[in-house]
């Protein structure tokens, strides 16, 4: 039967606050063992139904985790498992849409390198040099995409913020990349892009924070900016 999302007031919606506002409180611990549907019913003072559609809810939203034979648990509520919905948004984004979700990007993405040119190690430097390196002596779109998302993602590493990073990764939909590295090949972009990306290496290697936030600013502005270009006339499906 088809699932609806519960609608604002709901006594399942209610459930949902009230369960997450135990566990805010610590009522309820990460790993913890959620009591049983029925005791949990009881304990809020609804139906049992409504208590199993807020504990599907939050399930999928990474809060919680069914273990088959042992319960329900509370997750270890890492960021990364509780912003996995940002990357659905992107990938199923399209349009003016898009372009606000690469708006968020800049923002974010400018503010992480910025960190990273602060406190990326030499170890982490050499990862974000490996994949600039595979990206200069490769004009195969895959490569370039596989090492572009590489390379992004090592640097928000090295920023050490694993909220933000778990954001940026939901942001970064591999299928909208796919679609700005086919348009770049078509527009003989490539150069253009491995400049940007060596400005960026260059703002790290000099632990220059604002040098480093105006090169990401810049090279996710450009990416903004092909996808207005394509906004403005016929837009191409996406993959």
């Amino acid at each position: 039967m088809e699932q609806t999302a519960p609608q604002k007031g709901t006594v399942t919606e209610r459930a949902i606050e009230q369960l997450k506002a135990m566990i805010g409180s610590g009522g309820l611990e990460p790993g913890q063992r959620l009591p049983t549907e029925r005791e949990l019913a009881a304990q809020l003072g609804i139906s049992r139904s409504s208590m199993r559609e807020a504990i599907r809810a939050l399930t999928v939203l990474g809060v919680l985790e069914a273990r088959h034979g042992s319960g329900i648990y509370v997750t270890q509520l890492e960021a990364g498992d509780l912003l996995e919905t940002f990357g659905v948004v992107a990938d199923l984004s399209r349009g003016p849409q898009l372009v606000e979700l690469l708006e968020v990007r800049r923002i974010l993405e400018s503010t992480a390198t910025a960190l990273a040119a602060a406190r990326i190690s030499r170890a982490q430097l050499a990862e974000v040099e490996e994949h600039l390196a595979a990206m200069d002596a490769t004009d195969d779109p895959e490569e370039i995409l596989s090492h572009d998302l590489a390379f992004h993602r090592a640097i928000v590493a090295a920023a050490g913020n694993e909220t933000m990073a778990a954001i940026l990764e939901g942001l970064s939909s591999r299928t909208f990349r796919a679609r700005v590295w086919r348009g770049y090949q078509e527009e003989g972009a490539f150069e253009r892009t491995r400049r940007e990306h060596a400005r960026i290496h260059r703002a790290l290697v000099a632990h220059d924070p604002e040098a480093a936030r105006a090169a990401a600013a810049a090279h996710v502005g450009e990416v903004e900016a092909w996808l207005r270009s394509q906004l403005a006339g016929p837009v191409p499906p996406l993959p």
